[in-house]
């Protein structure tokens, strides 16, 4: 069994600067969970405790049924993929993944099946005579893996492995990753500032934001539930577009009114609303839950919200419009061959039953 546990880590930095702050996380055997965040939020510095590269300030890891504070990298039974791929260059793809086994010591004829195992695995089985730079950046990262693999750890760790690739090699590449985790049937744990990564690759995601631990969940469950205005935020490409503004009533009906629009709330929010009507909110819809009138069935006067379109960016199946309602700036996601032209007039339509709404001053979503 190959459980990660940590119980309220802390790591800080000379001048009391704390990197993670009391951070508790559990990670299950067999299990694949995506450490996500901006740059400087603590993912990697996570990652490098438990790897033992970076010591504790307070609190515990445990791997298994092991404390492993005090246990040196090597004795941890962990392998590190780095974003750098850190291969040997005077060595072959066969000498820089059967490196650390042959310090160890094992038998010649286990090493050689090892290598070759994880070479047919990879795809790489061609290239094990080559040196690193006779390859490309994508079967450099494999042979990185490999070399993790042919160690037979209990549990993988991936530090932004990806980053150094082009887009389409890190899209095939994370669909590597998910097949050999498949196979392998191991604990992984990945971290990326890369949010697509996250979401097409990790049972679970751990976002982070300044060293705390923001939400924790499935990958579905951050886009439709996110706990905080952040989440909801960085889960989800193009982001959830943001206004701020108040919640009003008339007849008995509630509103919300931002810059130079107003649209009507679901009665199913009313309640958690009511409390707040007369209070600066902030409101959030994501891009596809906006719509052209001209191509749905769900507007009504309530709902629909006068824009000029600044920006259109065409993505093939569907477009992006960049627009403004009243003083406020938005993003629409529209199928490819529906996008308007620039500078034109439209009515949008919001889909208010997928709107999210956040207090002003903590944040936290209210609904």
């Amino acid at each position: 069994m190959a459980q990660v546990s940590l119980k309220n880590v802390y790591k800080a930095y000379p001048g009391n600067i704390e990197a993670v702050r009391d951070m508790s996380l559990g990670v299950e055997n067999k299990e694949f969970v995506v450490i996500v965040g901006p740059s400087g939020c603590g993912k990697s510095t996570t990652l490098r405790m438990i790897a033992g590269l970076e010591d504790v300030t307070k609190g515990e890891i445990w791997i298994s049924d092991k404390m492993v504070n005090d246990v040196p990298p090597k004795d941890r039974d962990i392998a590190m993929v780095f974003q750098n791929y850190a291969l040997y260059p005077h060595m072959t793809v066969y000498e820089n993944m059967s490196f650390a086994l042959r310090l160890r010591k094992y038998p010649r004829s286990e090493i050689e099946t090892r290598v070759k195992d994880a070479a047919e695995i990879l795809g790489i089985a061609k290239l094990l005579n080559r040196q690193p730079r006779e390859l490309s950046g994508g079967q450099r990262q494999r042979v990185a893996v490999g070399r993790a693999i042919v160690r037979k750890p209990m549990v993988f760790l991936f530090d932004e492995p990806l980053s150094n690739l082009d887009a389409k090699m890190r899209v095939q590449m994370r669909t590597e990753l998910n097949k050999l985790h498949i196979r392998l049937q191991s604990t992984m744990i990945y971290v990326t500032h890369d949010q697509t990564e996250a979401m097409t690759m990790g049972n679970r995601i751990v976002v982070m934001k300044d060293g705390i631990i923001q939400q924790v969940a499935s990958p579905i469950t951050l886009y439709d539930k996110p706990v905080n205005k952040f989440v909801a935020g960085f889960i989800g490409s193009p982001p959830m577009n943001f206004v701020k503004g108040e919640i009003i009533k008339k007849d008995s009906k509630f509103f919300f009114t931002g810059d130079g629009f107003i649209v009507k709330v679901v009665e199913d929010m009313h309640k958690k609303l009511a409390v707040y009507e007369g209070k600066e909110i902030f409101f959030g819809i994501r891009p596809e839950d906006i719509y052209d009138k001209l191509f749905t069935s769900r507007a009504s006067s309530e709902n629909t919200v006068k824009a000029v379109v600044e920006i259109v960016e065409p993505m093939g199946a569907e477009a992006y419009l960049y627009i403004t309602a009243g003083k406020s700036s938005l993003i629409a996601r529209v199928g490819g061959h529906d996008r308007p032209e620039v500078h034109q007039d439209m009515d949008l339509v919001f889909d208010m039953s997928k709107a999210r709404f956040f207090n002003k001053d903590t944040e936290e979503t209210i609904v």
